[in-house]
């Protein structure tokens, strides 16, 4: 399937990190609505300028489900899956890269979260 579209609808350099390896369209049970789930794995490449030669990819983390922007008036969650690195020398040392695109203490992408924080700031909404 051609996911090259699916880049204007993901937050901003989304893409430059990660790959689509699935998209569902799939009721939600709680809402009764449809949604969209965008599946995407983090790609095969250090975080943080690290050399390949002290960290390798170990498989990934759990899946992290985040809500993003409504599509078309359905819900959109990215499913999204983190790689897992550990130092060659010393096991006990794990990393993950860290995004900026999920805001803090949430499970809302930032772009979602600045956007409703914005909704409720309009005056007029208590006027009436």
């Amino acid at each position: 399937m051609d996911f090259s579209l699916s880049g204007q609808f993901l937050p901003t350099d989304l893409l430059l990190h990660f790959e689509i390896v699935s998209f569902k369209e799939l009721g939600d049970l709680s809402t009764r609505k449809d949604c969209f789930y965008i599946y995407l794995d983090e790609k095969n490449s250090l975080p943080f300028n690290l050399s390949s030669s002290d960290y390798e990819s170990k498989g990934f983390f759990e899946r992290t489900m985040i809500q993003d922007f409504p599509i078309r008036g359905k819900a959109v969650y990215l499913c999204i899956k983190r790689r897992r690195w550990r130092n060659k020398s010393d096991k006990s040392i794990e990393i993950k890269s860290d995004y900026s695109f999920i805001a803090e203490g949430s499970k809302l992408t930032i772009e979602l979260s600045d956007f409703l924080k914005g909704t409720g700031r309009d005056p007029r909404r208590y006027d009436k």
